[in-house]
């Protein structure tokens, strides 16, 4: 089990996996505590490694502008 933090794609899929078998925890129950644990343990791993970073308007202007001649 991941304590700490998810370091790597393999440790994210081992709490994913983990995760999907304690889903359905019922309140107040270790289970439950650790499905707590695990998405906020998830969630910040793939906000670094996965942000989607915003771009400025201008560029969007400009993409769209692109990508929308016929």
């Amino acid at each position: 089990m991941i304590n700490k933090s998810i370091s790597n794609d393999d440790e994210l899929k081992s709490a994913f996996q983990r995760l999907e078998m304690i889903f359905q925890a019922e309140s107040d129950t270790p289970e439950a505590d650790e499905m707590e644990m695990l998405v906020n343990l998830i969630e910040a791993y793939e906000n670094k490694q996965y942000a989607i970073i915003p771009n400025d308007s201008a560029e969007a202007t400009k993409f769209r502008r692109k990508h929308n001649r016929d």
